[in-house]
């Protein structure tokens, strides 16, 4: 409980809460010859609501971030004086504050996020100066013609990735080095530049992460349940899932692809690749913070429960 902020012990405590109550009743309702199928419906019902309510709060950054931007899409007006470009990074920068401020992000959790903030800007000046592509408005909270919100849009994956360990206690089987992790993200970061002017290598790259992520499974604790699944399969999932906020905040004209310059259509499925590329690196960043553990042995898990 020491690792959780406030509102997520109390997700937590909540969820022992019912836990124990709903087993105390199946154990009663085996004496009497009662129903134990309801009961242990009902009880993954609890962990699912918690498994929910954990991926809802591990993406609250971004989730504000994207609300922020189609709200603005939908409503704001052109004639204020402050240009909607500059009013995303002040309104990024607010949210940021506030969820250091109410303690729903970690210090530790911070410094995870700008390193995020500063990876992210870096990419965003080039690839905009290389026309992959563009930022319509005005506004004056700019670099380099990059307003200083898409920073925030990296950070809002870093925000999720961090989170995530530390929420559902990840724990990995057969987790490769952190050096050959840490070489490989850097090929993949590098490749994002130099694909502009030699060969595109992204087809080795995804090789790379099969060979190297193969083995691995990850251990994910939701309250009391415990599942695993390959961890190459969660890299997948999560990319589909930050390429369905994508269409969502082009659609807000964060940014527009060439394709999109006539108007707003579907962002290219073949994006995905580049956003598990992106996934791999995030990864990276955070296992340098949150190091990757094993699965919890028995005296361990029993430890932790007491």
């Amino acid at each position: 409980m020491a690792r959780f902020t406030p509102l997520e012990q109390r997700i937590d405590e909540w969820a022992h809460r019912r836990l124990d109550r709903m087993r105390g009743a199946e154990q009663g309702s085996r004496s009497a010859g009662g129903r134990v199928r309801s009961h242990r419906l009902r009880t993954w019902s609890i962990e699912f609501t918690v498994f929910v309510l954990k991926q809802a709060w591990a993406c609250v950054f971004g989730a504000a971030l994207l609300a922020v931007l189609v709200l603005t899409r939908l409503w704001y007006p052109e004639s204020v004086a402050l240009a909607r470009n500059d009013f995303l990074v002040l309104a990024a920068l607010a949210i940021q504050v506030l969820m250091v401020v109410f303690k729903l992000e970690t210090l530790r959790e911070l410094r995870v996020i700008i390193l995020f903030h500063i990876v992210g800007t870096v990419m965003e000046i080039f690839k905009t100066d290389a026309g992959s592509w563009t930022y319509e408005g005005d506004g004056v909270l700019h670099i380099f013609g990059v307003p200083l919100y898409s920073g925030f849009m990296y950070a809002a994956v870093g925000s999720y990735m961090v989170r995530v360990f530390r929420l559902f206690e990840l724990r990995f089987d057969h987790y490769p080095r952190r050096w050959i992790t840490a070489i490989l993200a850097s090929l993949i970061y590098i490749n994002f530049f130099s694909h502009h002017f030699i060969v595109d290598v992204r087809w080795f790259l995804f090789a790379a992460i099969a060979v190297v992520w193969w083995r691995t499974i990850m251990h994910v604790r939701v309250s009391r349940a415990r599942f695993r699944m390959p961890v190459l399969v969660a890299f997948v999932l999560v990319s589909i899932f930050i390429w369905i906020a994508e269409n969502v905040a082009t659609w807000s004209n964060a940014w527009v692809y060439p394709n999109q310059s006539d108007g707003w259509e579907l962002v290219s499925i073949a994006k995905l690749g580049s956003w598990l590329l992106l996934m791999i690196v995030s990864v990276v960043l955070v296992t340098w913070v949150e190091k990757p553990r094993p699965p919890e042995v028995a005296g361990e898990s029993a430890a932790s429960g007491a």
